[in-house]
């Protein structure tokens, strides 16, 4: 369960994403849209960083990187890098799975990189928060 997309010879279109992502895909497709469309991010389908992640959506602004949404059989994951201060900002208003992601993240100069696996509405509204902490000190 929650396979990647791992066929590097095909690249997938947006709707192949979605659809990989199963009950989730509106999810999927909720997330990166609110991304476009509330921070005006550029989204490029990409197969990064070694074999085992493979097929997502990078953001970014401007040059600025976002995050990289991976495709999962019947869920998706977020993974973004943060300060700790933009995680301390939002940590009090999440979810206990959220915490939980966030107090076990791969440490990286003064905050950390998560992979915060998205299986619902509730995570979804917690990835939201967690965006718009990493997005709020960009410009639109």
């Amino acid at each position: 369960m929650y396979e990647k997309m791992l066929n590097k010879q095909e690249v997938p279109s947006m709707e192949d994403l979605i659809a990989y992502c199963g009950a989730n895909g509106t999810l999927f497709q909720e997330l990166n849209s609110y991304l476009t469309e509330e921070w005006n991010t550029q989204t490029l389908i990409r197969f990064p960083y070694g074999n085992s992640y493979g097929w997502g959506v990078k953001h970014s602004i401007k040059s600025k990187h976002i995050c990289d949404i991976f495709a999962e059989d019947q869920a998706f994951e977020l993974m973004l890098r943060m300060d700790n201060r933009q995680y301390e900002a939002v940590y009090d208003d999440l979810l206990p799975y959220t915490k939980e992601v966030i107090d076990g993240k791969y440490p990286c100069g003064d905050g950390g990189w998560i992979h915060y696996r998205i299986l619902c509405r509730e995570h979804l509204e917690d990835a939201k928060k967690l965006l718009d902490q990493k997005c709020k000190k960009r410009e639109r």
